[in-house]
């Protein structure tokens, strides 16, 4: 199967996408629901979750043994066949996650752990330190499998997959999305 040639957003369709939303890729009983912090414009303009080019979800997924091959973010429904699925803290779109309030965070982290209550998954992964801290009431936590449960959801914490993050090359991206894969087994 050939994948259509995607057409970038216009500059218009982008600031037209500010405070739209995704929706979640989402079923009960996931084996992992990945969290993202918000859509971003790009996201929001083409509908489908990390869409940015640039953006490192989607190859380091492959790369750390989630996925058979790389998908493209419009084949995001493919993960739920695999027991993955995509959510965000806070649902509506912006130019940069720094737009976001405290306030939003912290709303986006009730809302979310309802969500979490109702569908279940084994794991949650927020992708975020700083929206999990802020969300969660966690100041201190650091990357990796905390402490808290959400029901009988456990709860990891990744690094952001933007490529603005550069804490995190794509190599160490890989490995620590690793460590939440081989927690599966």
């Amino acid at each position: 199967m050939t994948k259509p040639t995607p057409t970038r957003p216009t500059r218009a369709e982008l600031l037209a996408a500010k405070n739209k939303t995704v929706p979640d890729i989402i079923a009960p009983g996931l084996s992992v629901l990945f969290c993202g912090i918000n859509p971003g414009l790009y996201t929001a303009a083409i509908g489908h979750h990390f869409g940015r080019p640039g953006n490192r979800f989607w190859p380091t997924l492959h790369s750390a043994g989630f996925t058979t091959r790389l998908l493209d973010p419009s084949e995001e429904g493919e993960l739920l066949p695999l027991g993955f699925g995509i959510t965000n803290v806070v649902a509506r779109a912006t130019a940069a996650a720094d737009e976001l309030t405290e306030k939003e965070i912290v709303a986006g982290g009730r809302v979310l752990r309802k969500k979490v209550t109702k569908f279940a998954p084994r794991f949650l992964a927020v992708l975020g330190i700083g929206a999990y801290r802020t969300a969660f009431g966690q100041p201190k936590a650091k990357p990796g499998l905390q402490a808290e449960l959400i029901g009988e959801t456990r709860v990891w914490v990744l690094p952001n997959p933007s490529g603005l993050n550069a804490h995190y090359q794509p190599r160490d991206l890989v490995r620590v999305f690793k460590e939440l894969k081989d927690s599966l087994s």
